[in-house]
């Protein structure tokens, strides 16, 4: 990516942040990037192309942290929670890429092209875990379940650990929510 369309999406995210995304502007992204409006425009056709920017960011942030821990151990079910760790840690650490998530899914149920967006990174993040769940499966340490279904079940656990954490960082401590997680998803699996 380009140092200046690098430059806006941070801003973006920002942007997001700070404004939400009712609020977001093209004159604010501009300012807080230190650029022009015309040459946002260069870069990004309209305040969806940027939102979508944005979110692709955070998601290949994520995406980039998870294909590492994916590849921790030859242990399944240690990889297993050291995803989860980094999952739960990183957006502990990063409660920015929370908001920007949870305002593109306010923007999302009512723009088809945003929910199929959504569609497509949800369905990767499934696959990456469902892959990891089938490795179990296979070596017969977790029972026999579907893996992209068994992905979804962990990913639905964590993200909304993750955004109570968001919303309320006193709900459960990283610790707490971490060991939640890890036995929760390691019951659900068991054999």
């Amino acid at each position: 990516m380009p140092l200046r369309r690098e430059q806006i999406v941070q801003a973006t995210i920002r942007c997001l942040a700070r404004d939400g995304a009712s609020g977001l502007r093209m004159k604010s992204v501009a300012r807080e990037a230190g650029v022009s409006q015309g040459i946002l425009h260069y870069y990004f056709e309209n305040k969806r192309a940027i939102l979508i920017a944005a979110l692709e960011a955070v998601a290949a942030d994520l995406n980039r942290r998870l294909e590492k821990l994916l590849k921790t151990s030859d242990d399944v079910p240690d990889r297993l929670r050291a995803v989860l760790r980094g999952y739960l840690q990183f957006a502990d650490e990063n409660r920015v890429f929370w908001i920007v998530f949870v305002e593109f899914w306010g923007e999302m149920m009512h723009d088809p092209e945003l929910l199929r967006f959504n569609a497509v990174l949800y369905r990767r993040f499934r696959r990456a875990l469902g892959t990891l769940v089938a490795q179990g499966v296979r070596r017969r340490l977790f029972r026999d379940i579907d893996p992209e279904e068994a992905g979804g079940a962990i990913l639905a656990l964590v993200d909304g650990v993750s955004l109570q954490r968001t919303f309320d960082p006193t709900a459960l401590t990283l610790r707490r929510a971490t060991r939640v997680c890890e036995d929760a998803v390691l019951r659900y699996l068991a054999r």
